[in-house]
């Protein structure tokens, strides 16, 4: 069995199918989908998909790229929409340089308020970092000193050193599609020097389609050969391998009901 851990459900490319969609995860033996919100006003849509499924989750939070649209967010309201029973995860939020769709020092005071909202809850912060290796690690040392809080850091695609200090931090790792890209190599170099413990799978759907459906629109159910892939890259047997992320996964979500 396998959890894909981060997923956008409530995406357009989900509207005419999503109940085909969840069904075809189910079959292929992902057990538990965490959907995810980048924008406190789709958070509706998003915690409804998840209140309408079985074994469905939801996170609440603004993805960098929206920051400059919802800039005034506090970790208080993060928390009362956190309420809800099926709202597991504070986020998306982090970083993203690459784009830089919002203002850099606007996207560091979503994200530290993400943080706090993670820290006061016990709820796991989902991290996108993008091209900002060096402000993020800065960031996730100053605010671990300021009390610890569980994360993971999401679509894994920075370096070495940022992976590192991640896990010293207690943060996880999530594999997505990339690590079964062609080019990837370096990225499977650093994959294969973390601890099992500290891995989680994902698909970050209808995004990167893993090999060999690269180029298609991704689906929850695509991560079994994320996971594949990621087994190999560890030296572990594939059920070894599922049932370690799962098991990090469940010890991560922990509001989440284990299947």
């Amino acid at each position: 069995m396998l959890v894909d851990s981060h997923c956008h459900l409530n995406m357009e490319a989900f509207a005419d199918d999503v109940e085909t969609v969840v069904s075809r995860a189910h079959a292929a033996g992902v057990e538990r989908l965490v959907t995810i919100c980048t924008r406190l006003d789709e958070y509706p849509q998003v915690s409804a998909i998840a209140e309408r499924f079985e074994g469905v989750y939801c996170s609440v939070g603004i993805h960098p790229h929206e920051v400059a649209r919802e800039e005034a967010v506090t970790a208080d309201r993060l928390l009362e929409l956190a309420r809800h029973p099926k709202t597991v995860a504070i986020g998306e939020t982090g970083l993203d340089y690459y784009y830089e769709h919002s203002p850099r020092e606007a996207q560091q005071r979503s994200f530290r308020a993400h943080i706090d909202a993670a820290r006061r809850s016990g709820l796991p912060l989902v991290i996108h970092s993008r091209q900002a290796d060096e402000d993020m690690e800065a960031i996730l040392r100053e605010e671990t000193g300021k009390g610890a809080f569980p994360a993971v850091l999401h679509c894994f695609s920075s370096g070495k050193q940022l992976a590192h200090a991640a896990i010293e931090l207690g943060i996880y790792v999530s594999l997505s599609g990339i690590v079964t890209f062609s080019k990837a190599e370096e990225l499977r170099d650093i994959i294969t020097g973390l601890p099992a413990e500290y891995i989680l799978v994902e698909t970050d759907s209808p995004y990167l389609a893993p090999m060999p459906h690269r180029g298609k629109r991704n689906e929850p159910a695509f991560v079994v050969h994320t996971a594949a892939r990621g087994a190999q890259l560890l030296g572990m047997e594939e059920g070894a391998f599922a049932r370690q992320t799962s098991d990090n996964f469940y010890r991560l979500f922990s509001k989440v009901a284990r299947a």
